[in-house]
Parts: C-alpha cells; sequence; structure tokens
C-alpha cells in the first residue's frame, strides 16, 4: 500500500508494526518481522531516512514510529510535487516531439509502432490512460499480449472505465481463456461474442485507437490513430461488430449467450423504420446492419411481444411505449 511513496513490503511491515507497538527495541521488533537483527536495524535506519521512525528518548535502544498523519502527509505531499513536475516534463517533451517531427500534421494523427514489446508498452499505456471507456474486439490469436498479460485491464476497470469487449468464439478454447473471460464478467464488464471479428482493434474515450498489424512474415507492428477518419472508420467498424453480437453472462451453470431482455437502441431503430415503411433489405441498409440481422431481431421481437405477425407487433410496440405514434 505505502510502495508509492518509496517503500517495500520489508519496510511497510517495519513501520507499522512500530505503529502498533510503540517503543520496541530491534530484537523484539525482529521477531514480530521474522527477520534477522541485522536486517531489522537496515529497515529501521531506512524508516528514519524517510523521517518514518526514530529512536525513542525515553529509552536507549528503542525506536517509535513517527505519527503517521505527520510523517506520511509529508510523504505524500512530496510524492504529488514529484508528479506535478514529471507531468510537466511529459508534456514539454510531447510539444517537443511534435515539433520535431518532420510531417507533424501526418505524425499527430497516425504513429506506427514496431517490434512486439513497443506494441505491447502501448496497448497497457492507452488503457492506463482511459478516463470514460475501452471498446475492444478480441480474437482468439493474441500475438503481442494475452489475457493473462494485460495487467492494465484490471487496473482500468478499477477506476471505473468501462469496457465493452466483443470476442470471438475461439477465445473459449484458448487456454485461459474461460478464466479471463469469468475475471472480465465479474468485473461488469459488458462482454458479447461473434463467429469471427473482423479485426484485432482496442478504441480509448473514442480519441485513440490502437489497431495491430502482423502477418506470419514480419514482425509485430501496429497503428496507433489519434485523430480524422480512420479513427471514425475504426471507430465505426467496432460499433457494428458490437450491434451484430450476442451479450455473454454467467451464471450458475456457467456461460450464456443471449439476446438482451427487452429492446435495445438498434431494435428501436430497426422498428421506426418499418413502422415508416421500409423493407428489411432497405433497413438493413440504412443501418449498416446484415439482412439476417435485420429479420433476426424483428423474430426475436415478436417473439418478446407473443404476436405471430409484423402488423401486430407494430401494435404492441406503439403500446409499450417502444415507439412514438406520428400525427
Amino acid at each position: 500500500m505505502l510502495a508509492a511513496i518509496g517503500l517495500d513490503e520489508t519496510h511497510e511491515s517495519a513501520y507499522r508494526a512500530l505503529v502498533s507497538a510503540g517503543a520496541v527495541d530491534v530484537p523484539s521488533l525482529a521477531r514480530r518481522l521474522t527477520l534477522g537483527e541485522r536486517d531489522t536495524e537496515r529497515a529501521l535506519r531506512l524508516l528514519e531516512r524517510h523521517g518514518l521512525a526514530a529512536q525513542s528518548p525515553a529509552g536507549p535502544g528503542r525506536w517509535v514510529a513517527a505519527p503517521p498523519a505527520v510523517a506520511l502527509g509529508a510523504l505524500l505531499t512530496q510524492q504529488r510535487h514529484e508528479l506535478e513536475k514529471a507531468e510537466l516534463a511529459a508534456a514539454l517533451l510531447a510539444e517537443e516531439y511534435r515539433a520535431s517531427a518532420a510531417e507533424p500534421a501526418a505524425h499527430d494523427l497516425v504513429e506506427v509502432v514496431i517490434g512486439a514489446d513497443a506494441v505491447a508498452q502501448r496497448f497497457l499505456q492507452i488503457q492506463l490512460g482511459a478516463a470514460r471507456e475501452v471498446c475492444a474486439l478480441v480474437s482468439g490469436n493474441p500475438v503481442v499480449v494475452s489475457g493473462t498479460d494485460n495487467d492494465a485491464e484490471e487496473l482500468a476497470a478499477d477506476r471505473g472505465v468501462r469496457y465493452r469487449v466483443v470476442v470471438e468464439r475461439a477465445v473459449f478454447d484458448l487456454p485461459q481463456g474461460i478464466a479471463e473471460l469469468s475475471a472480465a464478467l465479474r468485473r461488469d464488464e459488458q462482454v458479447r461474442v461473434v463467429d469471427r471479428v473482423p479485426a484485432k482493434l482496442v478504441v480509448v474515450d473514442g480519441t485513440h485507437a490502437l489497431v495491430p498489424l502482423t502477418s506470419p512474415d514480419s514482425e509485430p507492428a501496429a497503428l496507433v490513430v489519434h485523430a480524422g477518419g480512420l479513427l471514425d472508420l475504426v471507430s465505426g467498424l467496432f460499433e457494428s461488430v458490437w450491434r451484430e453480437a450476442l451479450p455473454l453472462t454467467l451464471g450458475a451453470s456457467g456461460f450464456s449467450e443471449r439476446e438482451p431482455d427487452g429492446p435495445d437502441a438498434t431494435d428501436l431503430e430497426v422498428l421506426s423504420l418499418l413502422l415508416a415503411g421500409l423493407t428489411d433489405a432497405s433497413v438493413a441498409k440504412q443501418l449498416d446492419l446484415g439482412l439476417r440481422t435485420v429479420q433476426r431481431r424483428v423474430k426475436r421481437l415478436m417473439e418478446l411481444t407473443g404476436v405471430s405477425t409484423r402488423l401486430q407487433l407494430g401494435w404492441h410496440a406503439y403500446e409499450r411505449g417502444w415507439v412514438a405514434r406520428r400525427l
């Protein structure tokens, strides 16, 4: 817990022991920590340098903890100051980097990252920098980062970042695939399933995306897209796949793929266009959906309302308030 202010597990344990024990000598503290006396004394000296411990004036050879509110507060203030300086330095370096690019306008739009380590690092970085939402298409053939290696996902989700993920069915066959999907659902991530995803990609906050570029004969690479039409294209691709995918849920009996219990936003768009007189094919074209997807959605809505004709479906849609009456 105190690693952020420069204390490892041993030193944090020593400080906590001092706080709970009051004044204590080295042998007693060593027994509490199950450490050698020499290692315990070294830990105390480091705590002393950080202002977290001092030798007790009441008894020679005894040590006491500095008050946490004062000592830790000072270290936290110093750490915040260092972070502010680092943020300023990062901003200045970013400006210098953009200014020195041969074609700054183009470089601001797309960045090429080459090498497995570099791609993995950027993949984790953009998730750690997410403020609101991460959207991803995940294939069953991870090349650079597997689900078990993606520590940034759990950290971002813990900060309240929303995840919407579409996985292809081959992910279930990966050694850790089921465990990773279970963990994602327990973190309240929204996960959907399709037979195959058209591409691997990650979109963060709608402001930038990472698109892996891999082939059997070349080194792993990726495009980091920052803005412009390409970002709109990548975001649109994700939303298109998301609309057609089946939600994945985790119950007592395991995974299940199901349609939502009620109509979603796409269902309501389909209904509105059908009631306006468009054919299934026209609706599919208008909403950038497959014809079978439109027909499947209409069939599910008919089953949901318990009707056998589309005319009855339209009446129920009005009665349930799914669509508004037109005057």
